[in-house]
């Protein structure tokens, strides 16, 4: 660790020592999801299990809620419940990461924990320049920066950056977010033999290739992998016009399925769907642990001019990750379910067997809180709408004669209602997370997710049931997930 490093992350516990007691007395600070410990958090990165435990880093700015030098927060879990708040990661001291250590991703190799970021410079004159970096760690927690491993190549601007690394047969592939000289979105692809010198295979998909007409001007935090049978590129493209019920955030977050050729880098994939119809879902990355299974997490949270607007903003925090999500794939399809581990924060359960809903407003007995799990069960909506209002400031709402699912609640700039909506031919099964100030809803097994921050009255925990419906209903207190500070 260089000084100018040691001196950055001195500086960042200092922010976290000021506000502690002002984050901690939030009452919009959540149970069960990873957050900054103050500052601005974004993107998760480096997710991985490493040596049985569970790593997961993230974007974080410890000295602003605004989008700045970035460093790598981190936190270690063994069981993806209980959690442990790790030393920082990674700092923007060097001279090829001046202006923030960015996004990137985590392989293990030879028992060694391997970080790949994107180190930004922005000079003087606005220019910018971008690095691909690594850093290697013996340990999981203490990071030896190996420096820049791969260089802008030609054909791209200095829009390059979020380099996610895996192994295939017996070669490393790395893809990055890129844009092309002409301002296109595309994800860039790399290969190597030992993960420090990196040969360009070339671009496999973007606007204006495989069938895509224009798609966006950037594509950030690319993520490839194979899941029952196909491979899934994920992506996060920028400058997306909305169309009809999709695209409507600042920009979207979604996947193609189809199949890479890694011995000519091209690519065939159908079309792109969103992951989430949320308002607040970004920058999803995912990883594979050691039951086999496909886990994703996101950035609740989107950049946009309603941002700041927060009211976390006020006790010097902003922003939170999701629930890690089981991905499978079935008839074309990815399903997203939150992992069975947080069955095990489940407290105080409330069963309403064959619960009947027929009128203007419904509540049910113990049916409250601020920190819950709601699973609805054999749902029957046969004609018209049935919905669920939320502490009074969001409202869940599925209309049978329509075919679509819709969630509302209130825009942090204008206090004026906004709405996200998608194509549902039916509701059978509803599972609700909600935790203080966010809302995570997966229907039907998770066929669509949708995710959002909220901040309605902290006194006020109702929870309300309208329109027609018959199912049957269980609720859970949710405790929460039990950080503890590593000693500094």
């Amino acid at each position: 660790m260089t000084a100018k490093e040691g001196l950055l992350m001195q500086q960042a516990y200092h922010q976290v020592a000021k506000y502690k007691d002002k984050v901690e007395n939030d009452p919009y600070r959540l149970n069960y999801h990873l957050m900054p410990p103050v500052g601005l958090l974004n993107d998760p990165n480096g997710l991985i299990q490493y040596k049985g435990v569970y790593h997961v880093f993230y974007q974080w700015n410890p000295f602003e809620t605004a989008h700045g030098a970035k460093f790598w927060g981190h936190y270690s879990s063994k069981d993806l419940v209980r959690w442990q708040e790790e030393p920082i990661a990674l700092a923007p001291s060097e001279w090829y990461e001046k202006n923030g250590c960015y996004s990137g991703s985590a392989v293990e190799a030879d028992g060694q924990l391997y970080l790949f970021y994107t180190g930004n410079v922005k000079n003087g004159d606005g220019t910018r320049e971008t690095y691909q970096c690594l850093a290697v760690s013996s340990d999981g927690i203490h990071f030896e920066k190996k420096g820049p491993v791969l260089k802008l190549p030609e054909g791209y601007t200095a829009h390059f950056r979020d380099p996610k690394v895996w192994k295939h047969a017996d070669r490393w592939y790395m893809v990055v977010g890129a844009q092309t000289l002409d301002e296109k979105g595309v994800a860039a692809l790399f290969t190597s033999k030992d993960l420090y010198n990196w040969e360009e295979v070339g671009t496999i998909a973007g606007s204006g290739m495989n069938g895509l007409g224009e798609f966006g001007y950037m594509w950030e935090c690319p993520d490839l992998f194979h899941v029952d049978g196909k491979d899934v590129l994920l992506v996060s493209p920028q400058g997306l016009q909305p169309m009809g019920h999709s695209y409507h955030n600042l920009f979207q977050s979604g996947y193609f399925i189809g199949e890479l050729n890694y011995e000519n880098g091209t690519s065939l994939h159908g079309d792109f769907v969103e992951l989430d119809r949320g308002f607040d879902f970004y920058a999803p990355q995912t990883f594979v642990d050691d039951r086999g299974r496909r886990i994703l997490y996101g950035w609740m949270g989107m950049t946009d001019d309603a941002e700041q607007f927060q009211p976390t903003i006020a006790n010097h925090w902003v922003h939170a990750l999701t629930l890690p999500r089981e991905l499978r794939l079935y008839d074309g399809k990815i399903f997203q379910k939150p992992v069975v581990e947080m069955e095990e924060l489940r407290e105080n359960q409330v069963v309403v067997e064959k619960a009947k809903v027929d009128g203007p407003v419904v509540k049910f007995d113990g049916v409250r809180g601020a920190s819950v799990e709601l699973l609805l069960d054999s749902i029957q909506v046969k004609e018209g709408t049935f919905a669920i209002s939320f502490r009074n400031e969001a409202v869940l709402c599925f209309d049978a004669d329509k075919q679509e699912v819709s969630l509302e609640r209130r825009n942090f700039k204008t206090s004026e209602p906004e709405i996200r909506t998608c194509h549902l031919a039916a509701m059978s099964k509803l599972q609700v997370f909600m935790d203080h100030s966010s809302l995570e809803v997966f229907i039907n097994d998770g066929e669509e997710v949708f995710t959002l921050r909220f901040f309605p009255n902290p006194e006020d925990e109702s929870i309300s049931f309208l329109g027609k419906a018959k199912f049957d209903l269980y609720k859970w207190d949710i405790g929460r997930i039990m950080m503890s500070e590593e000693l500094r």
